[in-house]
């Protein structure tokens, strides 16, 4: 009795005194919204969010119940009291009034131990801003410091897709100004010369190159004595890429101990992984070895042929070279293009004897009916030609049934300028490029490593089975893919948000 009386008691004298928590809180406060990249200036940095959402505040993200820290606090209330938020909305304001609304329910300690809590509506006033490199951007598109010219003289651009993914999960083109597809190549232009060094020696790690740089001068002040330049750097990629076959140069073979001469090229990363396919030996080149001796390649993966297995017959148990798996088999194919022709039969020495069944299919470069002109073979008397060498495993016939469905998984890009000078012609070669990038990354799990794939929320699994003759077709486990982060509107509303 007596513990009610005085509660009741120390209720009245809290009442009286009306005790205002927010004496101490802002009412007002200040963003600079960075319209280009739609990014906030907080704390000293721009950090990309999206406006009225929980990004702009991203202590309140994980949107529970927690104790903050006086930072976030003070970031927050603009003070230096010892207040909790713990509950907050987002009141409505008009998008076109540059104004962001946040309620908080806060508590605070006010005598002896007492917990008040009162309402507290913050305004913020969204000022829009442009960063240096962005003010210069929007004034002047071409007033760049430094590019970077990165070509390859091959006749596709797979190497560039696969680059392209590399720089996305690295974020190493963050810094650029503009990215602009060239001939044979991407330009990428930065407003800061370390930039642009930063950028060529994160292409130096990922595959082999030569680079050199020159500069222009642009303007020069005899007074101050300084100078403004232009930057360029000139970064060649080696044009040798997977799956090519090359006749090795005498000086190169020797070097890497009689290897070869004819060798197939199963990786390209800061150096070059060699494979002699009918002794299962392998090298590697860098760059400056590279460089040193260069080569091209003799054939291509434009110019595979796919051939029907007739038989198989192992010849060694399946081995483990520089992480890949291979076994030596001899198999007898045939020219899908020769069915009704002619009886042409090749018997071939193999390294994908743990692949291939009899009445499969693999994709293989056609020496019996190719026109080579080559130095470096002529370079080797005596030496006899294979009719065929096989690539790898060719998945075509499934594919045909799959065509038009869409994959359950995809790819983000650049924001790159695509040139068009092409036509029609150039699009359809791109597209065609690009999905042999895609089955490259379905079929070899090696090339995916240091890759960012992402669910396709659109994607409608077929009811049909994609199985022929027992094999799946390859494709990229879902424990791969990442799901891409999007708060929709009901999402927003079911997490507190309220309209005054």
């Amino acid at each position: 009795m007596k513990l009610t009386c005085f509660y009741r008691a120390y209720s009245r004298v809290l009442n009286r005194s009306r005790i205002e928590l927010n004496v101490e809180l802002v009412h007002e406060l200040q963003r600079f919204h960075e319209s280009l990249h739609e990014s906030l200036l907080r704390l000293g940095s721009l950090v990309a969010v999206r406006l009225r959402s929980f990004d702009v505040f991203p202590f309140l993200s994980d949107r529970k119940l927690r104790q903050f820290d006086q930072t976030q606090q003070r970031e927050l209330t603009g003070c230096e009291g010892n207040f909790v938020p713990f509950r907050y909305f987002f009141s409505l304001s008009e998008p076109h009034s540059k104004r962001i609304k946040l309620r908080l329910r806060v508590q605070r300690e006010a005598l002896n131990g007492a917990i008040l809590e009162q309402s507290h509506l913050i305004e913020f006033t969204q000022h829009d801003n442009l960063c240096e490199s962005c003010s210069r951007f929007q004034a002047n598109p071409d007033q760049w410091v430094a590019a970077v010219q990165l070509r390859q003289h091959v006749s596709h651009r797979r190497t560039f897709f696969h680059l392209e993914q590399l720089i996305l999960h690295h974020g190493a083109a963050a810094r650029t100004l503009r990215i602009k597809e060239a001939d044979r190549g991407v330009d990428f232009f930065f407003g800061n010369r370390s930039h642009a060094i930063k950028f060529v020696d994160f292409i130096s790690s990922s595959v082999p190159v030569q680079s050199r740089s020159d500069k222009q001068l642009v303007s020069h002040d005899p007074k101050s004595n300084t100078y403004n330049y232009k930057h360029t750097f000139s970064v060649e990629i080696c044009p040798i890429c997977r799956e090519d076959l090359i006749c090795l140069p005498p000086k190169v073979a020797n070097t890497l101990g009689n290897l070869g001469p004819l060798v197939l090229c199963t990786k390209v990363s800061n150096s070059i992984v060699l494979l002699d396919p009918f002794t299962l030996r392998s090298a590697y080149l860098d760059a400056k070895q590279y460089w040193g001796s260069p080569f091209k390649a003799l054939l291509s993966s434009r110019q595979l042929v796919e051939y029907i297995i007739l038989d198989v017959e192992m010849e060694s148990s399946e081995i483990s070279v520089g992480g890949s798996k291979y076994a030596l088999a001899y198999a007898q194919v045939a020219r899908v293009s020769d069915f009704g022709k002619n009886d042409n039969i090749f018997a071939v020495r193999t390294h994908l004897g743990h692949l291939l069944n009899p009445g499969g299919y693999a994709l293989g470069y056609d020496l019996y009916g190719a026109n080579i002109n080559d130095f470096e073979v002529d370079k080797y008397k005596g030496l006899d030609l294979p009719h065929a060498i096989l690539v790898k495993k060719s998945y075509e016939e499934k594919r045909q049934k799959r065509r038009g469905k869409g994959r359950s998984w995809k790819l983000k890009s650049l924001n790159m300028e695509i040139d068009n000078a092409k036509g029609r012609m150039g699009e359809e070669k791109r597209a065609n490029d690009y999905e042999e990038f895609l089955r490259d990354l379905e079929e070899n799990p090696e090339l995916r490593f240091n890759m960012s794939l992402y669910h396709n929320n659109d994607y409608q699994p077929s009811e049909m089975a994609s199985t022929v003759g027992g094999d799946e077709l390859p494709s990229v486990p879902l424990d791969e893919l990442i799901a891409e982060l999007a708060i929709s509107d009901e999402e927003e509303n079911n997490c507190g948000s309220m309209v005054e």
